[in-house]
Parts: structure tokens; C-alpha cells; sequence
């Protein structure tokens, strides 16, 4: 019987190989067992046993569920497998979205879908994210604390990937900047059997919010002809979605009441986004002991954003009336605004891994070697930003009468007044400004590694791992601001349309100003003097190297799998930048500053893995991993105000977050993929970064004419923190129904996290991105080429920014999802699929202290989707 790898297909029924592909340092994927299972007795006996690492990698066209449960079964360390398959049976559209159905993932929303993940309560900046086990690298520096590690996952469509998986628990073979843990990207490499193949996706979609049309596309095609094998993939996803969103700003001090507000920012946004993936595997393989791999790949997006801002701005003369409503005065002209911003970004990720696998039978060793390069890439070409101002026609005193009655306790008003304050004759352009930004992030890799199998003793299946590594990372940032001289021209002249009312009927914004009008009229400005110094303080040079090299020892005692050993990473940074500001007499200044650091860290690990029997399995793990201080957060650069008297800078003395991981955990796996699991887990962390406020005195002659001691804003290493929590995974398909009801199941997990930090002197909190309680839950049907899904996820709030007291900290409010998906399979291979995203309408929202003091509710309603699969 024929044998393929995890994520092969040929036909029902085919079985496990073992693949000598190396794992993190060491080949193209992450670091796990298979199990060879030629016949149901051998797959019994072979469970027994933890096998020799392997590369997880997805055989194009597909991987069932039953190979992706045995893999992560046999595993010797902690990982789940969500298949293409899985992500394919729901309207998932990127891989956010596809990873936050995995226990322990919650997931970062922006613009109505998955950005950023969080693991275990761990923020992006503090994961990792691979691709055919090679760090992929950051597109966008807007990571939710802006660290500029996190990679943003919506640039990465679902329909470009095989398969993906989280790590949870590290090996000394993967690299160990995973604090929370690992997100591998598994690539589609071609079957084992000879001959051509080909699948794909074409459907189209409908977003009632603005009546517009969504589009999407993949399509994956190859095959292995003799010694040779080729995959290309190309995938689309074009989506024209409206939002609506408004966004409130408190007072926040004594002297104004508790939701007394001093902006009411309304936001109608219109965002065209075009999301594209391809990618291209080819193999060479002349016999079974040696093969040799390039990889490639780019993906991305670019997307237009059209938003439109109406903004009432009360006085701050604040007053309650007997009945509870809160009533302001409002002073033309600046009280009532109209603005729009005009901004087109790309976001691209650019992959190139050259590799090959080498088996010397006479001395029972495996080389395996790869060289790759990343780049991530930001552009934005432009960022017009415009403002009008309201001019009232009699010249009196407004007045706004408002209370948080709103849905989400967002405020509602009236004017009053304000003659004609809708009119777009009663507006006047009072600025506007402009930005472009050049961002890029690269990366070389270098990597060898062996693998030596030895017979020491009574243990079994032993072998010795060793590696090395050189990552070699530059990372800059660029943004340029742009003056525009302008003339005081009237909002008619440039605005069209109806008066626009949004938000289910409780706003109104006006008619809208028309994008690029204001280009055309006063161009796209010009570069002065301060907009030198903007572009001096936002301007970052990094250099990162890390060189890496592991130990590792495998073997079976009895039931007992034992996996141990230690990596090594010596890391070598240097920053460029700027220390720039304005000086008590009012002068620009700019000198450049630079830091350079170097510290080396040992990790050591060891994962126990004891075969109960009855598919039913223990773990027990010890692994260490490290969070290396964001790129913003050890920025030697100063922006410097000496009027106010502060100072913004990065702090060059950080030293990295580590953390001692502990895991525990029980598996009992079900027929048809399924699983039964609980598990514990506990994160020691030390010196876990946060944002702090510090009084400073700084040598008079760095900044001449300045009063000390100024008041800096940086980071600074906490104390102990940790993480702690509950995992609870169980998913299966029913067995013994009625006829009719064969292929019913339901699945649900649920994570508990507990965490702590030192958010002020003296005051504790959860550490930021940790919601306490995770959970997903499902219920499916499959039967005879039907398949219905229902799925609903839900993540409780979590700390979002860091403020100077509880009232100002900021948090992502608690949101539950639930999305719906159907196909049909044809026998003669067409399948017809019918997907229902957001079915809930489920607000991203986010507020300042409390939850009646929401910051920002924006919401996108359903998406529907339909299209045809095919696979030859």
C-alpha cells in the first residue's frame, strides 16, 4: 500500500510515512512526529511510540481531519492543526480568522476582519509567525502596542495556504522567540503520486451595509512528473465593505462629569480592499535519500480608504439636567467639523527558501540545509487628510443635549442653535494635510541540521538533533509629512450626494466631500522646515542578527516518549536614529543618536509524552522562550517639545522578556478526527515591558535654554508576571443516531487565562491582549456530500492601552461572533458551497475605563458568499 506524508491525498484510505524533513531551523516546516500506519494494527502499536521530528507540510490538493489529529496525537510536543478542509467549511477569509478557532487563540479585529492573534493572553508582538518553518516578518508597524514584530494576518489569504498550526509548547529546534507561542503557515507541496492535478474556487459575495459585491478566487495546480514535482497557487479576495463608527473622547477629570464628552466623532467609511496570494513549490527528487526544494511566495493587499468624519466638539462648560441628560455649549467655528481622509496602503509579504534533504544510510544521519529571504513591505503613496469648519450664519451659541442612550451606551444629541449646520454652504476649508510612509522589514536565514539515530541503552527510536542557524534582520521606517498651502473655499464647492444618514438611523453626516476634489484643486503639498523634523523623528534604522544553535535528544522508554534538550541565541542589535524636537527657543533641532546591544540567552526543554493506550495520552512539558524588546519600545530616538516640557523616547537599556513554561495536559483522541482534551498551563515570565511615565533630568547641553527636569514618556522592564490557564478542546463526530442523522457533531473549547503585571507602582492588572475567558462552539452535519456548519466564537474584553490611572486605561470590549457555512459535493468533482459571515453583526468596540464609556463601536453586518469548488 502506498504511504503519504501529512496533508497528502490520492485517494480514500492512504496512510502515514514518516518524513526526515527537519523542523524550525532545520527544513520546512515545524518540528513534529508521524506515525506509519500501513494497516489498523500497525497504527495501534505505532502510537505507542513518539516519532522522529518531522516536517509538517500540506500535499496539495488537501489533508483530512483524521491525518491532522493523528499528527498533532503523535506530536512530541504541544501543537493543534486546523486543515484546509476546516478552514474552507466556514466563511474564514484570512488567516486570522482561520487560527482563532484553535483553543488558546483569541484574535485582534480591524476594519471588519482578523489582524492580529494572541495566544495564551500573549499580544502578537510577543508570538511568532512561520511559513514552511521560516519567520515571516511584519507588514504593518500597527501591531496593537506597536512593537513592529506582530505579523498582521489579514495580509495572508486562506486560499493561498494548506493548512495552519499553533505551537504551544517550544522545542529547542524552533527558534524561541514565541513567548506565547508559534503560528505555522503550512505551504501545499505536490503529491506523491505521478501525474497532474488541480483544484479551485470561484465565487462572489454581498455586503448589504452599503450594497456592495465581494470576489473571490484560488486556484492551486501541479503535479510530480518522474523526479520533478511543481505546485503554483494563486488566490484573490476583493472586498468593497462599508463600516460605520463613531468614536467618543471623555474628559476624563474631576472637574467634568463621567461621561461628559469632548468630542462626538462620527466615521462613515467606505474601504476597498484587494487581497492577493501566489505562491510556487518545485521539488527535485532523484531517489529516497535525497530531495532538494524552492519556495516562494508573495502576498498582500492593497486598500483605498474613503472616511467620512463629522465631529461635535462641546466646550467642556458641562452641565446635568434634572433628567439625567448631559447638555454642553458649543463655540463656532470650531465646534462642528466636517472632514474626510483619502488614503491608499499596500501591505506585501515577499518569501524565497532554497533547501535540501540529505540521508547518509551508512552512518544513519539526515542533513538538512535551507537559505531563505523575507521581506515585508508597508507602503503608503498618500494620506489627505482635510478639514471644514462650521460658520454659524447668526453667530450665536450652540448648544448640544446629549446622553449615553445609544446601542453600546454610545452617545446620542441634538443641536441646537445651529441653523443650517447640515448645509454645506455654512462650511469653510480650514486644513488640510498630507503623508506618505516607506516601511521594510527583511530578512536572511541560513540554517544547517542533522539528525543521527543512536541505540544507547533499553531505550528505542533514540536519535541526536543538532543545528544551526544565522538570522539576519534590517528593519526601517520612513514617513514624510506634507504642507499644503490652502484658500478658504466653501464645502459646497467640493461635496455631492444626499445628506447621509448612517448608524441605523442615529447619526446624520452631511453630504460628502468628494475624494480628490482638494487634491486637484491645491496638490499634494510641499516639504518645509517642520516637516523635515516629523520626518527625522518618526524615522527608524535597525539592525538585528541572531545567531542560533540547539542540542536535542529523542527516545521511547516503554510508553514513556522523552524529548530534551537546549538552544543557545546570541542576539546583536543596532538602532539608528534621531534625537529631534523644537528647543525653548522655538528652533528645530535634529541629531542623530544611535545604541547598539548584544546579550545571549540558553533555553532549555523537555517534553515527556506517555502513551496510556486506548488513544488516551499525558504531556508534560518544560520549554523557555523569549520576547525581544519591540523595535519601538529600545528606539534611542527623542521627539523632543521643550515648551511642554516632554520627552518621548524608547528605552536602548531594555532587556528581553523571557519566560519558564510549564504544560500539562490529557488527550483522549476520537474516531473521525475527533478529541477530547484538557490542559494546564503556566508562564513564569520576567522582565515583561510596559509603557511608563518617568521625570528625567537631561544635561543642559544637550537641549539648550530647557527647564529641568523634563517629563519622559518610555518603557521600562517589570517585575515578575505571569500567565496561568485552563485549556478545554473537544470535538466529535456522533456515533449510533438514526440513520437520518448520521454524520451530526458538535465541537466547542473553551480557555480560561489568568495574568498579572505591574501596570503602575504599586497597581496590578492583567497583562494587555489577556482576555480571561476564550471559547468557540460548533455544531456540524456531513452525509452523503452535504455539509453544514454553524460556528460562534467569543472572547471576553481585554486591556488594550495603558493610561494613567484605571479611569484611562482602554479595553477591547467582549464580542461574540457566529458565522455560518454549507456545501455541496458533487460525485463528479464540483462542489457548490453557500457561506453567512457576521451573522450576529457583531460590533468591534473598545472603551475607556468602564463599558458605558465606549471609545469606539464601529459595525459591518453580515456578509453572504457563494461560489463553486472544483478538484481534478
Amino acid at each position: 500500500m502506498a504511504v503519504v506524508g501529512l496533508g497528502a491525498w490520492s485517494a480514500p484510505g492512504y496512510a502515514w510515512d514518516q518524513s526526515t524533513l527537519a523542523s524550525g531551523d532545520h527544513g520546512p516546516s515545524n518540528a513534529n512526529a508521524s506515525v506509519a500506519a500501513d494497516s489498523d494494527d500497525d497504527k495501534d502499536g505505532d502510537k505507542k511510540k513518539v516519532k522522529d521530528l518531522q516536517g509538517v507540510h500540506v500535499v496539495a490538493p488537501r489533508t483530512t481531519e483524521e491525518m491532522a489529529r493523528l499528527t498533532q496525537q503523535d506530536s512530541p510536543n504541544l501543537i493543534n492543526i486546523r486543515t484546509g478542509d476546516e478552514i474552507r467549511s466556514l466563511p474564514d477569509v484570512n488567516t486570522a480568522e482561520a487560527v482563532r478557532r484553535i483553543p488558546g487563540v483569541s484574535m485582534e479585529t480591524d476594519e471588519g476582519e482578523g489582524r492580529y492573534v494572541n495566544i495564551r493572553g500573549l499580544d502578537a508582538d510577543l508570538n511568532s509567525t512561520t511559513y514552511a518553518g521560516v519567520r515571516l516578518l511584519p507588514t504593518n508597524n500597527a501591531s496593537p502596542f506597536g512593537g513592529y514584530r506582530g505579523v498582521a494576518l489579514d495580509s495572508i489569504p486562506t486560499g493561498f495556504i494548506g493548512a495552519v498550526e499553533v505551537t504551544k509548547s517550544n522545542l529547542p529546534s524552533q527558534d524561541s522567540e514565541a513567548l506565547g507561542g508559534t503560528i505555522e503557515v503550512l505551504p501545499k507541496t505536490a503529491p506523491d503520486e505521478q501525474g497532474p492535478f488541480l483544484e479551485g474556487d470561484v465565487g462572489g459575495g454581498y455586503e448589504p451595509l452599503r450594497s456592495t459585491g465581494v470576489s473571490n478566487f484560488s486556484l492551486t495546480g501541479g503535479g510530480r512528473y518522474g523526479p520533478f514535482s511543481i505546485v503554483l497557487t494563486a488566490s484573490s479576495h476583493i472586498d468593497s465593505r462599508g463600516i460605520d463608527d463613531v468614536e467618543p473622547a471623555y474628559f476624563n477629570d474631576s472637574a467634568h462629569p463621567y461621561q461628559a464628552v469632548n468630542d462626538i466623532e462620527q466615521r462613515d467609511y467606505e474601504l476597498h480592499r484587494r487581497r492577493h496570494g501566489y505562491a510556487i513549490d518545485m521539488g527535485y527528487q532523484p531517489d529516497d535519500d535525497n530531495e532538494w526544494y524552492f519556495r516562494a511566495f508573495e502576498a498582500g493587499y492593497t486598500e483605498s480608504y474613503k472616511r467620512q468624519y463629522f465631529d461635535v466638539i462641546p466646550d467642556g462648560n458641562t452641565t446635568v439636567s434634572s433628567s439625567g441628560t448631559l447638555q454642553d455649549t458649543l463655540t463656532f467655528p470650531n465646534a462642528l467639523t466636517k472632514s474626510l481622509r483619502d488614503e491608499e496602503e499596500t501591505s506585501r509579504e515577499r518569501f524565497y527558501m532554497l533547501g535540501g534533504k540529505n540521508e547518509f544510510k551508512g552512518s544513519d544521519t539526515t542533513i538538512d540545509y535551507h537559505v531563505a529571504y523575507v521581506e515585508g513591505t508597508y507602503n503608503k503613496p498618500y494620506d489627505y487628510n482635510s478639514t471644514f469648519t462650521y460658520n454659524s450664519p447668526t453667530g450665536a451659541q450652540g448648544q448640544v443635549h446629549y446622553g449615553p442612550t445609544g446601542p453600546g451606551s454610545v452617545p446620542l444629541y441634538t443641536i441646537t442653535n445651529a441653523p443650517g449646520y447640515l448645509d454645506p454652504a455654512n462650511y469653510t476649508l480650514s486644513a488640510i494635510n498630507n503623508s506618505t510612509a516607506h516601511n521594510f522589514d527583511r530578512e536572511m536565514t541560513y540554517a544547517i541540521n542533522s539528525k543521527t539515530d543512536v541505540n544507547w541503552g533499553s531505550l528505542s527510536e533514540q536519535s541526536l538533533n543538532f543545528g544551526l542557524s544565522v538570522r539576519q534582520r534590517h528593519k526601517q521606517t520612513n514617513s514624510q509629512p506634507y504642507a499644503v498651502a490652502t484658500t478658504p473655499i466653501s464645502l459646497s464647492n467640493v461635496s455631492s450626494g444626499a445628506q447621509e444618514t448612517y448608524y441605523d438611523g442615529n447619526y446624520q453626516n452631511g453630504e460628502d466631500i468628494i475624494p480628490g476634489a482638494l487634491q486637484r484643486i491645491f496638490g499634494y503639498g510641499t516639504v518645509g522646515p517642520n516637516q523635515v523634523l516629523s520626518s527625522e523623528q518618526q524615522f527608524l534604522d535597525v539592525h538585528e542578527d541572531v545567531y542560533a544553535g540547539y542540542g536535542e535528544y529523542m527516545g521511547t522508554y516503554g510508553n514513556l516518549g522523552i524529548l530534551a534538550g537546549v538552544r543557545y541565541e546570541q542576539t546583536n542589535n543596532r538602532s539608528n536614529a534621531f534625537s529631534a524636537g523644537v528647543d525653548a527657543n522655538g528652533n528645530n533641532f535634529a541629531n542623530p543618536i544611535n545604541s547598539r546591544h548584544r546579550y545571549h540567552n540558553f533555553f532549555p526543554s523537555v517534553q515527556l509524552r506517555y502513551d496510556l493506550g486506548d488513544d488516551m495520552l499525558l504531556r508534560l512539558a518544560y520549554s523557555s522562550t523569549i520576547a525581544r524588546p519591540g523595535f519601538n519600545q529600545n528606539n534611542p530616538a527623542l521627539s523632543v517639545d521643550l515648551g511642554s516640557g516632554i520627552v518621548t523616547t524608547g528605552n536602548p537599556a531594555l532587556k528581553p522578556a523571557t519566560a519558564n513554561n510549564i504544560d500539562f495536559s490529557f488527550e483522549k483522541y476520537l474516531p473521525g478526527g475527533g478529541i477530547a482534551s484538557i490542559g494546564v498551563f503556566d508562564k513564569e515570565i520576567s522582565n515583561y515591558i510596559v509603557a511608563v511615565q518617568t521625570t528625567q533630568a537631561f544635561d543642559s547641553s544637550l537641549f539648550p535654554g530647557n527647564s529641568q527636569p523634563l517629563r519622559v514618556y518610555t518603557y521600562q522592564n517589570a517585575g515578575s508576571s505571569f500567565v496561568r490557564g485552563l485549556e478545554l478542546n473537544w470535538n466529535q463526530q456522533f456515533q449510533g443516531l438514526p440513520d437520518w442523522l448520521q454524520g451530526l457533531g458538535a465541537g466547542a473549547n473553551y480557555t480560561w487565562v489568568d495574568s498579572r503585571f505591574e501596570i503602575r507602582p504599586g497597581e496590578y492588572a492583567m497583562l494587555p491582549s489577556t482576555s480571561k475567558n476564550t471559547w468557540n462552539a460548533s455544531l456540524f452535519y456531513k452525509r452523503g456530500g452535504l455539509s453544514l456548519n454553524l460556528a460562534a466564537y467569543s472572547v471576553s474584553s481585554d486591556l488594550f492601552a495603558i493610561g494613567g490611572d484605571r479611569t484611562s486605561d482602554v479595553f477591547n470590549a467582549t464580542r461574540t461572533s457566529m458565522d455560518f457555512g454549507a456545501s455541496y459535493q458533487f460525485p463528479q468533482n464540483w462542489t457548490i458551497y453557500f457561506d453567512a459571515k457576521n451573522l450576529l453583526n457583531t460590533p468591534h468596540a473598545f472603551y475607556q475605563g468602564t463599558p458605558n464609556r465606549p471609545i469606539q463601536r464601529e459595525f459591518y453586518d453580515v456578509t453572504f458568499l457563494a461560489g463553486v469548488r472544483f478538484q481534478f
